[in-house]
């Protein structure tokens, strides 16, 4: 006859309980999963199967789940998880960015999408920016792979209670200038642009004072601007894809570094 006994049992639980905080933690901060019209119990199922999947090849974990040990595992792994989906995050961060930058050189500053479901209100070319980033992670399998990557996270970095290096929190700290820096060089040419359009609007105006730049300035920044918005979401893709692979790669590196 099969006895089980309460340590049994235990050992059982946090075989699934550790990988389902970590991964809970991921889809609650990665892109796509954790927009506002994800509904939460679809985020807890989903992780909840994944974990049935997956937990009979992991290691086996012998850390007792109520105990402090086991407080300090489920720790670690909400913070792995994080992480990996704030990561994943700067890459979206970066395009929204630039979308902004944009939007303000082309006098659109004041227009801000209203979120009816509650999210935070941005710009509205940061919003569009956003949303094509969205669709091209789903076209490329992004969260596929990013599921795919915090299944195989546990062989590169298991469940165990020695502490996270501080190097792999370094070098997520400096993956974080990549929110400024791509943003910047995708926005580069509007700015380049828009600085020699201003200038010689500003050079018309010295020249032709009864002229209003005002009544020209406007619609020809909009005329222009929008023309150039062609331009560069056809190298969207492109350079999403690089974006998104760039972050595949720092998540692999900080796994490797957190050991």
């Amino acid at each position: 006859m099969l006895t089980i006994t309460s340590e049994t049992l235990t050992l059982w639980l946090s075989q699934g309980f550790y990988p389902f905080i970590r991964l809970l933690a991921l889809l609650g901060t990665a892109p796509f999963f954790n927009e506002k019209q994800a509904i939460t119990k679809v985020r807890v199922a989903l992780a909840f199967f994944v974990v049935l999947i997956v937990s009979p090849q992991l290691p086996v974990v012998n850390i007792p789940l109520f105990s402090a040990m086991g407080l300090w595992v489920i720790v670690q792994q909400m913070v792995i998880g994080v992480a990996m989906g704030l990561t994943m995050q700067m890459a979206f961060a970066a395009v929204r960015h630039a979308g902004e930058v944009i939007g303000l050189q082309m006098g659109l500053s004041f227009a801000t999408f209203f979120d009816p479901t509650g999210g935070p209100n941005m710009p509205i070319l940061g919003r569009i920016f956003n949303v094509i980033t969205l669709l091209l992670f789903l076209a490329f399998d992004g969260h596929l792979w990013l599921i795919y990557i915090v299944v195989n996270s546990f062989e590169l970095l298991p469940i165990q209670t020695a502490p996270l290096n501080r190097d792999g929190f370094w070098v997520f700290a400096q993956f974080a200038n990549t929110i400024f820096i791509n943003g910047l060089m995708l926005a580069l040419p509007f700015i380049t642009l828009f600085l020699i359009l201003n200038l010689a609007l500003g050079i018309l105006n010295r020249m032709t004072p009864q002229l209003s730049v005002f009544v020209v300035g406007f619609p020809l920044t909009l005329t222009i601007g929008i023309s150039m918005l062609g331009v560069i979401i056809s190298i969207l893709p492109r350079y999403t894809e690089r974006l998104i692979h760039q972050a595949f790669e720092q998540l692999s590196l900080m796994f490797n570094l957190f050991v």
